[in-house]
């Protein structure tokens, strides 16, 4: 089939390969990373496809003036910054690529849960000070506590996965129904809250998980427990998640999101930190990483490939 007539724009560098396998099956690229958004919209009805990140928002006021689109790719796992009810309404092909960078997240999110088990991070930097404390760095073990994760589509399934072989119990909780398997049980939420020792967070930003981990949802939890997020910062009520810190509901917490971040992902906020920040700056069990859990060299290639050949499906049905 000829695609040299199908144009897309790519308004976010991403891996060449992208580039290249769209431009060898016969698509005609064009590349502006630098445009603002207004800038695109003046010439965006001269082109069939755009492929994103997340540098700005795909809008009302963007799909109308893209009269001749037919998909957004989104080179990530979510198309929260896409209005999709109103891009689904023009026909608009909406794609996207969680598979690409589910196996990051999972290793990401195991990683943080053996360091805060295990203290890794405050050791490490009292040792480099020149401290030497055993006892005050006694970890846990894995083994025999009861893993809960939230969301179990690619990324939960992809954590599970890497529990097996710990000797741990996974329970899985799901808005759709029969989707735990070998290495998940799905259970109800409220199963979940009652055993879980540890809570893994793997849902998309959606209004129904926006601000989800309040205080009623963290008191609801029978036991004390460690806490995950490599999903979205905006899930969460930080003051809340600090107050739990602070009481010991909470244990500890590897959060490589924040509410605090932009849209684009690539910045936090600009003037005084919030109080709640502060805290978790310092929080001797708490890791903070920059929204870098499927950000590998690994799945920079995984999310690129996978969006080229969704691109190319679409044209070859």
């Amino acid at each position: 089939m000829n695609f040299s007539n199908i144009k897309i724009l790519h308004i976010d560098s991403n891996h060449p390969l992208l580039w290249e396998q769209l431009e060898q099956a016969g698509f005609s690229n064009e590349a502006d990373f630098t445009s603002s958004k207004q800038e695109v919209e003046t010439k965006i009805e001269n082109y069939h496809g755009i492929v994103i990140r997340s540098r700005f928002k795909i809008d009302k006021t963007f799909l109308d003036k893209a009269t001749n689109l037919q998909f957004i790719a989104r080179v990530g796992a979510g198309l929260e910054s896409i209005d999709c009810d109103y891009a689904s309404t023009k026909g608009i092909h909406l794609i996207a690529a969680p598979e690409g960078n589910a196996n990051a997240v999972g290793e990401h999110a195991l990683g943080m849960l053996l360091s805060l088990f295990n203290n890794l991070n405050k050791a490490t930097n009292e040792v480099k000070s020149g401290q030497w404390k055993r006892e005050a760095n006694r970890g846990h073990e894995l083994e025999g506590k009861t893993i809960g994760i939230i969301g179990y589509g690619n990324m939960g399934k992809s954590f599970a996965k890497k529990l097996r072989g710990f000797d741990v119990t996974v329970l899985c909780h799901d808005i759709l129904p029969n989707m735990g398997d070998a290495n998940a049980t799905q259970v109800s939420l409220s199963e979940l809250q009652e055993k879980a020792d540890v809570l893994s967070l793997h849902t998309p930003w959606t209004p129904e998980t926006d601000k989800m981990i309040n205080s009623n949802f963290i008191e609801n939890f029978k036991k004390p427990f460690w806490f995950i997020n490599t999903a979205r910062g905006n899930s969460v009520v930080t003051d809340d998640l600090v107050t739990a810190l602070q009481s010991g509901k909470i244990l500890g917490a590897g959060l490589d999101v924040l509410e605090y971040e932009k849209l684009s992902f690539e910045t936090l906020f600009e003037g005084e930190k919030p109080a709640a920040f502060e805290y978790l700056l310092h929080a001797e069990n708490v890791i903070l990483t920059p929204h870098i859990a499927g950000w590998t060299f690994e799945s920079h290639e995984k999310l690129a490939q996978t969006i080229v050949d969704k691109i190319i499906t679409l044209y070859s049905k």
